[in-house]
């Protein structure tokens, strides 16, 4: 029996197993193109991309709309699931979450562009209704350099997804412990620091992880919503990579290789610290 579980869990874990060989190989791969020259190995890719104005110009670029889009997504998210928990358990608030959920982001980045673009519907509704003088008067919202579009894209899209995430928290969340709080006299503020935020936070933190990896990683929505300078770092590493020139295509590689490196170690601390912080809570509910 017990050599039949585990010959099933070994099964289980086979996928899992795979895409991370997968991941691996490119990472090792990525690495490999980016020291390759045709003298041999050389890390003068990595010495010349540091040089590269547009790589920091990129990187600024890409932080600004990553914690801007992140920040406002959980904070937006968070407000919403405590203040209307109750009405999105219901199936008629999770279909209101879902629908968002069920179109890429490249469909919600084309929505943006139809409905908020100088040529768009909005502005042609009010120019039709005199609102205003012409189409050229409606503010730049897409294709700007502030990225304003590409934010917009991401709050449809991430919101959902932070509710969704810190639903089950607050379903799951036990409701005596405020009970025993308010009849001891405590407030809010003691309610949401001793309860709350110890069960909202590691999800809070897995969430932030996640939204900011894929949004300073991703492409679509900047490509067709960015600017030609400054570019986000994957429109940069695209743009090198089918370049004319072969060095750019190291460049690529070596950017897309760093990135990785960083988001990992950074995705691997914050796991063992939160991994650690739910050790010692769990030890001291045992205690008690």
């Amino acid at each position: 029996m017990k050599w039949h579980l585990n010959k099933q869990t070994i099964l289980l874990l086979i996928p899992s197993f795979l895409f991370l060989l997968l991941v691996l190989y490119s990472l090792v791969m990525s690495f490999v193109e980016s020291v390759k020259g045709p003298d041999g190995w050389t890390l003068a890719y990595y010495q010349s991309l540091f040089e590269e104005e547009r790589l920091y110009a990129s990187f600024g670029y890409s932080l600004w709309i990553t914690l801007i889009s992140t920040a406002l997504s959980i904070v937006i998210g968070w407000a919403l699931v405590r203040t209307f928990h109750t009405f999105i358990e219901n199936s008629l608030g999770k279909w209101i979450l879902w629908i968002p959920m069920l179109f890429p982001h490249f469909v919600w980045g084309y929505f943006v562009l139809l409905l908020l673009g100088q040529s768009g519907v909005l502005s042609s509704v009010l120019y039709s209704l005199g609102w205003l003088e012409s189409r050229d008067a409606f503010p730049v919202l897409v294709q700007d350099r502030e990225g304003t579009g590409i934010i917009i894209t991401y709050l449809w899209k991430e919101i959902p997804f932070v509710v969704l995430m810190l639903l089950p928290v607050y379903a799951q969340m036990p409701k005596q412990y405020g009970e025993v709080i308010q009849v001891l006299g405590g407030t809010k503020r003691e309610y949401f620091k001793t309860i709350e935020w110890p069960w909202v936070q590691p999800v809070i933190v897995e969430v932030f992880l996640i939204v900011t990896a894929f949004i300073f990683t991703a492409y679509e929505v900047p490509a067709l919503l960015g600017v030609e300078f400054p570019q986000m770092t994957a429109v940069l590493a695209y743009d090198w990579f089918y370049g004319i020139s072969w060095d750019e295509r190291s460049f690529a590689f070596a950017l897309l290789f760093m990135i990785s490196v960083v988001m990992s170690l950074f995705a691997l601390l914050s796991f063992l610290m939160l991994n650690r912080r739910r050790w010692l809570i769990s030890k001291s509910q045992h205690q008690r």
